[in-house]
């Protein structure tokens, strides 16, 4: 199904045939509607999520399982399932009810205290990694592999690496991705988010952190995935202050920024995912503030 053909309309209907009790609410956009989803507020309470691929459906039933199991742990707001559904009204996939959550999504360079922010975002991480793992969803394909081994990547990595020879130092970049290869995860698996970026971290008037949405990557594994808001939304003092406050080591910082990188690269390469993305720009940033970090911590 074409994204967008994945309209309010198409969600107004869902809900019509599938919850009668909520068919006379509105169903209109909202100011961000998302990438792997697209989401339309319904009503003033409620949320309808839809999934744009048939690569975004495991997240559906991930969610709608486990959030309530994360939430009475975790320090802000989550996402709250309310209601599951089903393929119809021409759309192949399942899909999901939530309760709306208040907030603006964070951004870079408009966070008032970013230290605070960033001890927040940490404090969050911190209940998060606590949650017990056992029984939980092992990363894999439905998380895109976040929270696994970084080689999964590497194939990939190093092409990017080759179609950018004349945009990136490959030379240095190279170095970063084989430091964060040799640093593999040694501890017991965790809880992570997955996908820790500034659309997903909803802050209020006092820009602090008052919820994390977007739970669709999460899984337990490695939860070094969950570094890469460094270099895409925190920098200098609050960097340091969450690097600190998570906390992480040499090793984690490393794998942290080899998922940064990896993330930047392929999205900046030919024929990537920047020909689609609507933040493709970012990335080029994110890949020198990683070169320049590496460098600066080993003397290049």
């Amino acid at each position: 199904m074409d994204r967008e053909e994945i309209d309010a309309a198409l969600a107004a209907r869902l809900v019509a045939a599938q919850f009668p009790r909520w068919a006379d609410l509105p169903v209109r956009p909202v100011e961000v509607g998302g990438w792997d989803n697209r989401t339309f507020r319904l009503g003033s309470t409620m949320s309808v999520r839809l999934p744009t691929a048939e690569g975004y459906v495991a997240a559906v039933a991930k969610e709608h399982d486990w959030l309530p199991r994360l939430a009475p742990h975790l320090p802000v707001a989550v996402p709250e399932p309310l209601a599951l559904g089903a393929p119809g009204q021409g759309y192949p996939w399942p899909w999901s009810v939530r309760r709306w959550i208040e907030g603006r999504p964070a951004a870079p360079g408009r966070i008032g205290d970013p230290v605070v922010f960033a001890r927040d975002l940490a404090a969050f991480l911190r209940a998060l990694r606590r949650v017990e793992a056992t029984g939980g969803p092992l990363a894999g394909a439905h998380s895109f592999h976040r929270g696994g081994d970084l080689r999964v990547y590497d194939a990939q990595t190093r092409t990017a690496l080759q179609a950018l020879r004349d945009r990136v130092d490959t030379d240095l970049a190279l170095a970063v991705w084989e430091s964060a290869l040799a640093a593999p995860w040694t501890g017991p698996p965790v809880w992570f988010h997955g996908d820790v970026a500034a659309g997903n971290l909803l802050v209020d008037g006092a820009d602090r952190l008052t919820a994390v949405i977007d739970f669709g990557t999460s899984g337990v594994g490695d939860p070094a995935c969950d570094l890469v808001v460094c270099w895409t939304l925190l920098g200098g003092a609050a960097r340091a202050e969450f690097r600190e406050a998570v906390p992480a080591d040499d090793a984690m910082w490393a794998r942290g920024r080899g998922w940064a990188l990896w993330k930047a690269l392929i999205t900046m390469a030919p024929g990537g995912p920047g020909s689609v993305a609507p933040d493709a720009d970012a990335h080029a940033g994110v890949v020198r503030d990683v070169l320049a970090e590496h460098r600066a911590a080993h003397g290049g």
